[in-house]
Order: structure tokens, then sequence, then C-alpha cells
């Protein structure tokens, strides 16, 4: 069994690694802050926009919220992995752009470690860099053109052990320990048609290797025999990343090369404080319905920044705000007793809806807002050994806007596998 449960962990770990090696986002915005933040759900809830904080099913691996794990049965054994492609239209100032991208996003796992205390692990990601483009602008009234180009790619993830107990009955306290690593390297380089001109790069890199802590705490009660409550809350605790920045400035001409001029910033990067808080309401186990709220403190944080009046590359502050986000979701499924040969009346069908905040200024405006809507399903497939493995499919259309700034509308296909596995069932033999 020990042998089972680590086989299918380093699967997980293989599979997902690329999540830091591969960008699944082309966005302009991308370059800014630590980057587009990567969506914390999984192919279950993101048919729900999201919805996690009063999220409670033993049959779940709902990592948002680790207070969640303590309620996984005893014989259960659950992996999670999901991934994801997305097409992308860009538009600004009437210039229109299309891209594809695509990435395998988180694999988790989940089982029962003692009663009332469940044990998750899995590796998710945190957010994704990935930009190009570039612009061209003359010089004076000469026919000379000065091109410049922007760069980037890199990301950012998190490998968590977890734990949930249920202390009291209806209450209980969660804990997911994180190692948090990434890396970014950027550029913006200008050229110019005229070869006798001196051509510049700026070559900005950075890589975190730190930790993450995120708390989590649900209270459940029934209401009456056909209503079950569930209130949870999770808190992220924020903290500097000890990371170090550089900016490196390269310059040549047809002359000469010039020795290229490095700045370093210590404790360049910081997570920030979070704080979330949600509910749920399950009527007759077919019906859920939830609202979520979440807030990530980036205002108080300062970011590396070539600052243009000094020519210093330093941390600064006022570049990035507060992040509001607000998530409704549901979930039916019109019978949910497992025995019912009727296949339709046994799938999940779930909507939800979300709206944040950019975390993030550019040039003193506010980044994009974020708008989402998603729809999907979630398929039951039992095999003849009884595992109760669901698929998990949803679509999701996402419109980030900002007063003139890019506008992008997302649509995305979201696939997820979440294996229940009967490890733990004792064999009897005549």
């Amino acid at each position: 069994m020990k042998k089972r449960i680590l086989g299918c962990l380093l699967t997980a770990v293989v599979a997902t690694s690329s999540m830091a090696q591969v960008s699944s986002t082309v966005s302009p915005y991308s370059q800014y802050g630590l980057g587009v933040l990567a969506e914390q759900s999984q192919g279950f809830n993101r048919a729900m926009g999201g919805l996690s904080m009063g999220l409670r099913d033993g049959k779940l691996v709902n990592f948002q919220n680790p207070a969640s794990y303590s309620a996984v049965d005893s014989l259960t054994m659950l992996f999670d992995m999901g991934l994801s492609g997305q097409i992308t239209h860009y538009e600004e100032k009437g210039k229109k752009l299309n891209a594809n991208t695509g990435n395998f996003d988180y694999g988790v796992g989940l089982f029962r470690l003692f009663p009332k205390i469940g044990v998750s692990f899995g590796i998710v990601p945190y957010s994704n860099i990935g930009y190009e483009y570039s612009s061209q602008q003359s010089v004076g009234n000469s026919a000379d053109v000065v091109t410049e180009t922007h760069q980037g790619s890199g990301g950012f993830s998190q490998a968590f052990v977890g734990i949930g107990w249920e202390f009291l009955k209806g209450f209980s306290v969660g804990a997911n320990v994180s190692y948090f690593w990434g890396r970014y390297d950027k550029s913006v380089s200008l050229v110019s048609s005229d070869a006798y001109v001196n051509t510049q790069t700026k070559t900005y890199s950075s890589s975190v290797s730190s930790y993450k802590i995120d708390l989590g705490l649900q209270w459940q009660q029934a209401l009456n025999k056909d209503n079950m409550l569930t209130v949870g809350a999770a808190v992220g605790i924020g903290h500097d990343l000890g990371a170090e920045a550089t900016l490196v400035t390269a310059t040549t001409s047809t002359d000469a090369t010039l020795t290229p001029d490095t700045m370093r910033v210590d404790k360049a990067f910081s997570l920030p404080f979070t704080f979330g808080v949600g509910a749920t309401l399950v009527h007759k186990q077919r019906l859920t319905v939830g609202l979520d709220y979440q807030l990530q403190k980036w205002g108080s944080l300062k970011y590396p920044m070539l600052n243009e009046a000094t020519n210093r590359y330093e941390n600064m502050s006022g570049l990035m705000n507060d992040r509001h986000k607000f998530v409704a979701g549901l979930d039916w499924i019109p019978d949910p007793n497992p025995m019912n040969r009727k296949f339709f009346r046994r799938i999940h069908y779930r909507l939800g809806a979300s709206y944040a905040t950019p975390y993030y200024n550019i040039q003193g405006t506010d980044g994009p807002k974020e708008f989402s809507l998603s729809a999907g399903f979630g398929i039951p497939l039992v095999n003849s050994w009884g595992n109760r493995t669901v698929l998990n499919i949803s679509a999701q259309w996402v419109h980030a806007s900002a007063s003139s700034l890019v506008t992008e509308n997302s649509f995305r296909i979201n696939i997820g596998l979440t294996f229940n596995e009967r490890w733990f069932a004792k064999w009897k033999v005549d």
C-alpha cells in the first residue's frame, strides 16, 4: 500500500513539475507583478467559478480550504489531476490577435490518516509569465526607426502537504505547508535601424525558493433534515520570499560593446496576506449553492522597478493594489444514489461566476478587471471493481479589460479526473 501511495505521488510530481517550466499564458499583463495569477481551483469547482471556502465533501480534494480534508472517508484514496486549453482574443485600438495555449494544471491527493484526520498532498500553480510584443517609433524627421521588443517567460508553483482535523463535531481546522518556487526572465530591447546608433537590452531575472503557509477553518451545521450549512474561512500567511532580483543593461554599437551594467535588489518579492470566507448550503444532497469572498493584500507590498528619476533598480511602493474576488456557484445532481442506473440522473450539473479586481498598476492606471462565467459536468465512471472515478469537464469564458489597455476574451476548456479508489477496504475470504 505504501508503495502504491508513493508511486502515485511521484507520478503527480513528475507530471506537474512542467508547470514551473512551461507558461500557460501569452498575456502582456503577465509582465507585471508575479505574473497572471493561476486559478486556485480544480476540475470539480472550476465549473462553479472556483467556489471553495464552504465546500466540504469526502469525495473531493478541496486544497483551497485544508479544513475540508477531515471529511474524507476511511476507505478512500483520492487523486485529482487536470489540464486545460484556451483560445484568447486580444484587442487594442482596432488591432486584433488570437492565441492558443494549454497546460497540465495540477495534481493532488487525499487520504484518511486517523479517524477525523485527513492528509493531502500535491502540486498546484501560483502564477504564469509568458509574453512577447514589439512596437516601432520614428526618430524625428529621419527615416530611422527604433524597435522596442518586450519578452518574458516563467512562473511560480507550490508543492504542498496538508492536514485537516475535525476536533469537535461540526468544527474542523486544517493547514497546508508548501514549498514555493519559480523564476522569471524578462527583457526589453531597443534596436535602431541606423547601424551607427547604440542598441540596448535590459534583462530582468529572478529565482525564488521559499515556503508558503495556509490555514483553514470550517463549521458545519444541519439546519433541518434536508439542509446542511457549511461556513468556511482560509488565511494565507504573507511574508518576504527572500529572493534577489537582477537587472543587466547591455549596450552595443558598431564601434564597441560596453561592459554590462548589473544592479541587484535584495528581498525583492513577498507573498501577500490572504483572507477568504464563504458558505455553502446543501439541499437533500442534490443541490449545492455557495458564495465566496477573497482578499489579497498586495497594496502594501513593494516591487523591484527601475526608477527612471534616479536610474536605480530598487523596491518601489505604489505599484500594486489589494485584490478582491467574489465567487458564486452551484452544483446539482438529480439523484445522488450511486445505485441509480439512469446515467443522466447521476451527472453533476454545475454553474459559476466570478469577478476580481486587479492586483497591479500599469503606469499609474489600474490593471484589467476580470469577469468569468463557467458551466460544466461531473460524469461518474464506475468500473467492475467499484471504483468511483469522476470525469469533470467545464467550459469557461473570461473577460479582462481596463480603460485604454488591451482587452482579453478567453474561452477555456478544463478537464479533470478525480480517481476515487477503495484502497483501504479489508478483503474477506470464505
